[in-house]
């Protein structure tokens, strides 16, 4: 009974002291508590956009901030554009009622297959010209043909070779050679006979046929300017003249079928895709005044207008120069001193007018590029990688929302944080030449136009 009545007393004590306990804090405590809030409070009236700036030390202090800036959009043009040793070489013409006429041609070398045999030639039989064709478009049911020029400078790899370059040429030449009948969207795999005047020709010394300190073929017979005459509406054909690579072999080349003096039959080969490679470049002709539709002949490098489309073209043709004015307020403002681009992307809407231009035969891909110190162009970054690297969007459910989607943030970072002036916010939007086709775009004060988003943090 005594300990019973022992942990009764105890249990009472102890809730004696918790009640006591209780009313010291709401006594001592609260007041604190309500103080510490009005204090908070006070504190948070910061000017709109600054809210508790002032609670951290700078340092501490990160901000995240999102945009959707304006650029404006030029179409422009420059023939200025290096194409030498291209892996795909193009022949031909295309007509387009938005760009008018594109004329291809393009410049090669062409070397030995093997040491000369020995001898003397005697009778040229035949020469033809086997050619691999990547890809043929346009009439093919009517007459095309090839021309043949000599060329008269010495190709060197070393030298920089432009597309609107002129060709000096020797003279000789071959004219009025008939392609055969093609296929069009197909490989085509032809052989041409070729006048024997080819043959005496190139075999007129053979000594000359080979590599040697003393002796170079490649002085020698300088190389080909090839052409194709269309008489009626334009075809345009594709090859290729780069080398195989080491365990390749080649496609394009003339063979010479010949008697020596003995009159033992022989051949031997000049070859266009040779593994040691050839020196090639590619040549692109722009006729933008034939053009019967659109207005793009009347605002090419005119940047006093902002037209509601854009034009880019395969061939290195027109392309269009991007502004990126808002960016050059952002790099020169104090407060934006340290910032650290989380988003930059570009949306680019695209035009159609079916048959020329629609989902079936849109260009898949568009490129970027920036023109850097010593007026040197350069791919933004973004260019190789596989998130939103200019690939078209077909997806959505009306073409109305088709887009290219470009991502730019580490030229943008590059840009921002770029201290010699060599980088502007500036960009050209622009073709590969094997693009398959043009493209217009909706830029500028047209409806739905390029979409800019920029989102970025400070700290």
């Amino acid at each position: 009974m005594s300990i019973m009545i022992f942990m009764t007393n105890c249990f009472l004590n102890h809730t004696s002291r918790i009640r006591s306990l209780s009313e010291h804090i709401t006594t001592l405590i609260l007041p604190a508590l309500i103080a510490g809030f009005v204090f908070v409070v006070v504190s948070c009236e910061d000017p709109p956009g600054l809210a508790g700036r002032n609670l951290l030390p700078g340092s501490d202090f990160v901000e995240i901030e999102s945009s959707l800036l304006n650029v404006r959009a030029y179409t422009m043009y420059k023939d200025s554009i290096p194409s030498g040793m291209p892996a795909i070489s193009y022949l031909g013409a295309v007509n387009d009622p938005y760009f008018g006429k594109t004329t291809c041609e393009f410049v090669s070398q062409v070397r030995l297959t093997g040491q000369w045999p020995g001898g003397k030639v005697g009778v040229i039989d035949s020469v033809k010209l086997f050619l691999r064709l990547l890809t043929v478009e346009g009439d093919v049911t009517d007459q095309h043909y090839l021309r043949l020029s000599e060329i008269s400078d010495v190709l060197y790899d070393t030298l920089t070779y432009y597309s609107s370059q002129d060709v000096p040429v020797t003279s000789w030449f071959l004219e009025d050679i008939p392609l055969p009948a093609l296929k069009a969207d197909t490989i085509n795999n032809i052989s041409i006979p070729i006048d024997n005047w080819f043959g005496a020709y190139i075999l007129r010394d053979t000594t000359k046929l080979k590599y040697t300190k003393d002796v170079d073929f490649r002085e020698y017979f300088r190389g080909l300017y090839f052409q194709m005459i269309s008489p009626g509406d334009p075809l345009l054909v594709s090859l290729s003249c780069a080398s195989p690579g080491p365990y390749g072999y080649y496609s394009n080349y003339f063979t010479v079928y010949f008697k020596d003096e003995y009159n033992v039959s022989k051949t031997f080969t000049f070859i266009l895709d040779a593994i040691s490679v050839n020196t090639c470049y590619n040549l692109y002709r722009h006729d933008y005044t034939t053009a019967t539709t659109g207005n793009l002949r009347d605002i090419i490098n005119d940047t006093t207008v902002l037209d509601t489309i854009s034009y880019v073209q395969q061939f290195n043709g027109v392309f269009a120069k991007l502004i990126l004015s808002k960016l050059d307020s952002i790099k020169n403002s104090p407060e934006m001193e340290r910032v650290s681009v989380n988003k930059a992307r570009l949306k680019i809407p695209v035009i159609y007018d079916d048959p020329y231009y629609n989902r079936s035969n849109i260009p898949g891909r568009l490129y970027l590029r920036y023109i850097g110190k010593n007026d040197t162009a350069y791919f933004v970054p973004e260019t190789y990688t596989n998130f939103y690297d200019g690939t078209v969007d077909t997806t959505a459910a009306s073409i109305l929302d088709d887009v290219y989607n470009l991502n730019i943030a580490t030229f943008v970072q590059n840009y921002l944080d770029d201290e010699t002036g060599n980088i502007h916010p500036e960009l050209e939007l622009f073709l590969l030449p094997e693009a398959g086709n043009n493209v217009m775009l909706r830029t500028n004060s047209a409806s739905k136009p390029i979409r800019f988003e920029f989102t970025y943090t400070k700290y």
